[in-house]
């Protein structure tokens, strides 16, 4: 990659990269996101700004995101035709009693464990439809339970490797093992977690005081469901085997999605174009724009300027460095997503763009917890948030730029700040 562009070229791709973003985060004309960010990708190969090369390059390496996707996709469609997600809603609110609070905290408990065993991408795929579902069987404001599956799927994001895809793409080959991960990240995840459901509970009151139904129907649960919740509890085991061997993710993902589409269709004797239909196909492209994106934006130089600046702070004072890199990674999602900002700081921790010179691991767990929960900021700060807003609007709710922005100015910043004290008190 050449770092060797002229001003007035850096300028050109910094004005479309910034644009692009825009789109995607304002959409408007309520264009789907991924128009814009394929069109900014677009603009800068013709343009010739990034040459087609080095644009195929970039595309290609989130092959094991596209992968990811599509599995966790197949998954949540399949529920959600199966019946499972109407099963999963009578049950939880049977079990609220009445109490939207109840309710509340019990898909706070499911998010949790979703995140954390299955990653943030399927909260937001797979739990979202089944929280409206259970919202509306019980009569619930249906808002309040929806946030927590955006914020949840973030702030929980780092409880272990597998949680976020980002997570393995910022340590890549130099993952710590469960053990040490869990003695670096456990505390800082608790203080994430539990601010976050503070936060969302306080600026949810007045919501959650207003009375549920407390007896539903419990309908039945037909064999392709059950084949279906099989599927994903395969997955998650699957991803903690593959996690565990420090593989990637992407095609055991792919896999488990795909065989149990399969058995769930021969099982019926049914064809699939029903169910790919239903896939939100459009994430695909929107991902490799972003990655096209960012290809640009580091033929500018910058991300070389900036890795080899945090390398010398982190010199002169690792706990200034880590401090500086986790609140400015969380910063940086909200402006570019934090699936390139992962790449980015991936680079940055193995040393790629620092003159070969990895960074500390004080450091690098703070480029982590800003990549994983910077983004409940902004409805377009992770895909897994983006990914929420498509679940969203397939049931007939719409979430604005700035109400969410409202929400996240609330309840992000003290989660963020208390994460990264947890992490400096759980550093060596």
């Amino acid at each position: 990659m050449s770092i060797a562009i002229s001003f007035s070229a850096a300028e050109a791709i910094w004005s479309t990269a910034v644009l692009a973003v825009g789109g995607v985060i304002l959409r408007p004309r309520r264009l789907p996101e991924a128009i814009w960010a394929v069109a900014g990708a677009a603009v800068l190969v013709a343009t010739g700004l990034l040459p087609w090369r080095d644009a195929l390059a970039a595309i290609g390496r989130g092959t094991d995101v596209y992968l990811f996707l599509v599995g966790m996709m197949l998954l949540a469609e399949l529920a959600r035709q199966e019946g499972l997600f109407d099963w999963l809603a009578a049950l939880a609110t049977r079990r609220a009693r009445g109490s939207a609070r109840r309710l509340f905290g019990l898909v706070y408990l499911v998010g949790i464990l979703v995140t954390v065993f299955l990653s943030n991408d399927a909260t937001a795929v797979v739990l979202t439809p089944a929280v409206y579902a259970a919202a509306r069987a019980a009569g619930a404001e249906p808002l309040p339970h929806l946030f927590v599956c955006a914020f949840i799927a973030n702030a929980a994001s780092f409880v272990l490797p597998i949680s976020n895809p980002a997570n393995l793409v910022i340590f890549g080959s130099a993952m710590p093992p469960l053990l040490d991960w869990l003695g670096r990240f456990a505390l800082p995840s608790a203080l994430a977690i539990g601010a976050t459901y503070v936060g969302l509970r306080l600026t949810q009151r007045r919501a959650l005081s207003q009375p549920i139904a407390a007896e539903v129907p419990l309908p039945h649960l037909a064999p392709g469901g059950a084949l279906a919740a099989g599927g994903i509890a395969l997955t998650a085991l699957v991803l903690l085997l593959a996690s565990a061997f420090g593989q990637p993710l992407g095609l055991p993902t792919f896999l488990a999605g795909t065989l149990t589409a399969a058995a769930v269709l021969l099982q019926q004797r049914t064809v699939p174009w029903a169910l790919l239909r239903g896939v939100s196909w459009s994430v695909l492209p929107l991902v490799g724009g972003l990655f096209v994106l960012v290809a640009g934006v580091a033929e500018t130089g910058v991300l070389q300027d900036l890795a080899q600046q945090l390398r010398a702070t982190a010199d002169g004072s690792v706990a200034h460095a880590a401090w500086t890199a986790g609140l400015l990674s969380a910063l940086a999602c909200n402006l570019m997503n934090n699936l390139p900002v992962g790449l980015i700081a991936g680079s940055f921790a193995g040393g790629a763009l620092a003159g070969g010179a990895g960074l500390p691991q004080a450091v690098t767990g703070a480029l982590l917890v800003g990549v994983d929960l910077g983004p409940n900021l902004s409805v377009t700060g992770s895909l897994a948030t983006i990914l929420w807003l498509v679940a969203l609007r397939r049931e007939g709710t719409h979430v604005g730029t700035r109400q969410f922005l409202r929400l996240g100015l609330i309840v992000m910043p003290p989660a963020l700040v208390l994460a990264l004290a947890g992490l400096a008190l759980a550093s060596p």
